[in-house]
Order: structure tokens, then C-alpha cells, then sequence
């Protein structure tokens, strides 16, 4: 028998023009906490000991096509939440689709993130 090794997920890796700025701009908007920063890069978590994070890294080529992963968050309230986020520099997404019970927006750097529609009770 084969035993599954065990894996805790640490973080998600996000390449960037501007590591600091992004990072700051998704600690704001996660309202997550900054554990680990240098001149070029930046860690944030929802706590300072709770993974998973999302480390900045720079890269020097810029975004040229969708994301292939993107995160989906299903805020209390997917109005006001969108309007949080876009008061933050969050823009919407030209997705081409018709109405769906989503709202995608584009981070400061254009990567994709969705607010789902509201929690049920």
C-alpha cells in the first residue's frame, strides 16, 4: 500500500511588475496582514501563522493573456463588496459573457478575480 505523502499548501506565487504595490493592494483588499517584505518581494496571509499565502515576485515580462488560475471570493454581500474593491482600483472585466451570477474584475495589474453572488442561509 501507498501511502500519500502529506502536503500543506504554503502559498500561491503571483508574478508582478510591481511586487510591493500588488501585494499591498490584495493585503488591503483580503484585509490580510504583510508577514514578510523586501525590496522586492512580498508575502501576506490571512494571519500571520494561517496559510495559505500569496507571495509577490517580480518578473520582468508583462501580462499578456488570461490568467490560467484565478481566485473566487463569495463576499456577504456581492454589491457592496464590488464596489469595495473597485473604490480600491479593482476595474471589471470585459468577460463577453452574458449575465451570470458572478462579477470578474482585474487586480491594479490585470489579473482576474471573481465575487460570487451572496451566501445563501
Amino acid at each position: 500500500m501507498i501511502r500519500p505523502m502529506a502536503l500543506q499548501w504554503e502559498q500561491i506565487i503571483v508574478d508582478s511588475a510591481d511586487p510591493i504595490a500588488l501585494g499591498r493592494w490584495w493585503a488591503e483588499a483580503l484585509h490580510w496582514v504583510v508577514v514578510d517584505e523586501s525590496e522586492e518581494i512580498i508575502e501576506i496571509r490571512p494571519e500571520p501563522n494561517q496559510m495559505p499565502g500569496l507571495l509577490f515576485v517580480p518578473v520582468p515580462e508583462g501580462k499578456t493573456s488570461k490568467n490560467r488560475l484565478h481566485p473566487d471570493f463569495r463576499p456577504d454581500d456581492q454589491k457592496a463588496e464590488v464596489a469595495r474593491l473597485l473604490s480600491l482600483g479593482a476595474r471589471r472585466a470585459d468577460t463577453g459573457q452574458d449575465e451570470q451570477h458572478w462579477v470578474t474584475l482585474l487586480d491594479p495589474e490585470g489579473n482576474e478575480f471573481c465575487i460570487l453572488s451572496d451566501r445563501k442561509s
